[in-house]
């Protein structure tokens, strides 16, 4: 570990021309004398964010390093910062970058010292997507929140404002300085594949607000914020993983919907937004995603929202971006369009390079970069980078996973477990008349590297509340055997817990759960996702939503099944009817107690 005389001689020549204080002008002043001093490839270079595999900058595994040879040309994370002068790195637990908060805080510190060893070394932003709910990087033992949709359900801009507040302080410990979040897509289409619960909900002043509140939180831990998909990708039913979405909202309707949320994420400071890549005629006719459009990034988030912030694309190996335009055609058409970073392109070789000969070329000035380069730089400065750039082992103690952190996680959740139906009063739970309780259902893969899976969970934390509970995994598309299994094991249970999750009209989870409720066992359902299940499954008398299948939410709704704690969460997006989707089953604001 640097230590913190170490770390200010590596940044002394960098910190004498940022010194804190002065006007805003002086230090732009500052930071274009610092951009005056770069090379051209090093202007480059400031511009990308890019993925690297491995736990160290310096000495990951073979299989890592054999990794970044065969992808980006390199063997470490050392040599890309050497080679390309990156001025952000991207962590992804599949990139193995997340074992465990002291092992994420030396790849950090040793991140910051192979960029601050160059000449002219600059600090380093270090992100990564910790949303919360279904989409998280860094695990346990790192507190691990409800996603947005759940804290939608709870809607307290208090809670919100907590959440980022304490994972911006954690993620700050281990040297994570730029968080992917909040969502600020307003989710009004059920089928979205890629939004759903990562979203607040639908009603976009709701959203709105509870944007505002977590942005506040994340940027009070002094980790930049970044409000994601501009200008709005929450009523698309393609994933812009794979496809090219459309969204064909009226200009009328995009100002009074998708906007707002955005708007808001704007006054309240926001230090980046990211684009989305998805194509908004009503913005732009071009038939370019909003990525590479100047009306929409510059046009309209500039011009008409004010925004002067970063602005980062959203990764640019995805398909949304790379249907109309070759990678080398990408980032140099970003930035045309006005962003300032560019995200984890499929080749950063040719996308560096289309960058550097565009500038050679003159279809970039130079002058474009620096502008760019600018913002980046004063996002490191009122992030504290340029003072101080490392952080300690014990800094990772006094903040990552304490029990101050889970108990507010516990406490935000149980704000948030919403109660759907519950027609003949089977809810709470008794343990005097249904101790013995088998739980069934979907167990996908643990999103946040908590322990999982979610019948185990749902099983450990009622059996902490008393009741005799078992488990058994029937999957999200259970057997005719599978089915038989669990309606054997029924008849020695008093009840049946099921989680379902994203469950259709020929699901194989209603086989299941029909067969189940014909055993004339009281049957508790939980969507452990989109909270759209209960029209598939009328019949049960108790439904609850949890939005996640995380730890922290089933954990909450095992003790609102339990009647330790009474539901208080409402939905925050509408249920339509499953034979006539035109008609609403459970409106936004629905949600029962005890």
């Amino acid at each position: 570990m640097p230590s913190r005389r170490t770390v200010l001689a590596a940044t002394m020549g960098v910190t004498a021309s940022l010194a804190v204080g002065g006007t805003a002008h002086a230090d732009d002043t500052r930071l274009r004398s610092l951009i005056s001093r770069m090379t051209l490839p090093e202007k480059v270079g400031q511009l990308f964010v890019m993925r690297v595999y491995g736990h160290s900058a310096t000495a990951p595994d073979q299989a890592d390093i054999d990794a970044n040879l065969s992808e980006i040309g390199v063997r470490t994370a050392a040599e890309l910062i050497a080679k390309y002068r990156v001025g952000g790195i991207i962590y992804f637990t599949w990139a193995h970058n997340t074992r465990d908060p002291h092992q994420i805080a030396n790849l950090s510190n040793g991140i910051q010292k192979a960029s601050l060893s160059q000449p002219r070394g600059l600090p380093v932003l270090v992100a990564t997507d910790q949303e919360h709910g279904i989409v998280c990087r860094i695990g346990a033992p790192a507190t691990l929140f409800p996603g947005a949709m759940a804290i939608g359900a709870g809607g307290s801009r208090t809670d919100a404002r907590a959440l980022g507040r304490i994972s911006g302080a954690e993620l700050r410990a281990m040297g994570v300085n730029q968080d992917y979040s909040p969502d600020a897509d307003v989710n009004v289409n059920p089928a979205n594949p890629v939004i759903g619960v990562r979203s607040f909900g639908a009603d976009p002043d709701a959203v709105a607000a509870l944007v505002a509140a977590e942005v506040q939180g994340y940027q009070s831990s002094q980790v930049a914020a970044t409000a994601k998909h501009f200008p709005g990708h929450g009523d698309t039913a393609v994933d812009s993983h794979f496809g090219f979405p459309v969204i064909t909202h009226s200009r009328e309707v995009w100002e009074a919907l998708d906007a707002v949320p955005f708007r808001a994420a704007v006054k309240a400071g926001i230090d980046s937004i990211m684009t989305a890549h998805i194509m908004v005629p009503a913005l732009d006719d071009s038939g370019d995603p909003a990525t590479l459009s100047h009306p929409i990034v510059t046009g309209v988030l500039r011009g008409e929202l004010g925004y002067d912030g970063v602005v980062i694309t959203d990764a640019l190996g995805m398909e949304g971006v790379r249907q109309k335009y070759g990678d080398d055609r990408v980032p140099v058409l970003a930035l045309k369009a006005g962003v300032d970073q560019l995200l984890n392109p499929p080749s950063l070789d040719v996308a560096w390079n289309a960058v550097l000969k565009a500038v050679q070329g003159g279809e970039l000035t130079e002058a474009r970069l620096d502008e760019s380069i600018l913002r980046v730089l004063r996002l490191k400065e009122r992030l504290g980078l340029f003072r101080d750039v490392y952080v300690s082992r014990a800094g990772v103690d006094r903040a990552v996973g304490t029990p101050a952190h889970l108990a507010a996680a516990d406490r935000i959740a149980e704000r948030t477990t919403t109660l759907l139906v519950n027609s003949t009063g089977l809810l709470p739970l008794s343990r005097r008349t249904h101790g013995k309780v088998l739980v069934v259902g979907a167990d996908p893969a643990s999103p946040t590297g908590t322990t999982g899976p979610p019948t185990g969970v749902l099983a450990a934390a009622l059996g902490e509340l008393g009741f005799t509970a078992t488990a058994l995994s029937t999957g999200t598309a259970p057997s005719a055997a599978t089915v038989a299994k669990a309606v054997t094991a029924a008849g020695a249970a008093d009840a049946v817990v099921v989680a379902t999750y994203n469950v259709t009209a020929a699901d194989a989870q209603k086989t299941l759960v029909g067969h189940l409720l014909a055993t004339g066992k009281p049957v508790v359902a939980v969507a452990v996702r989109n909270p759209y299940d209960v029209a598939q499954l009328p019949s049960v008398s108790a439904y609850l939503a949890s939005y996640s299948w995380t730890d922290v939410e089933l954990r909450a709704a095992a003790r609102v099944i339990a009647g330790r704690v009474r539901p208080r969460g409402r939905l925050p997006v509408a249920v339509q009817r499953a034979d006539d989707p035109t008609q609403v089953l459970y409106p936004v604001g629905h949600g029962l107690s005890y």
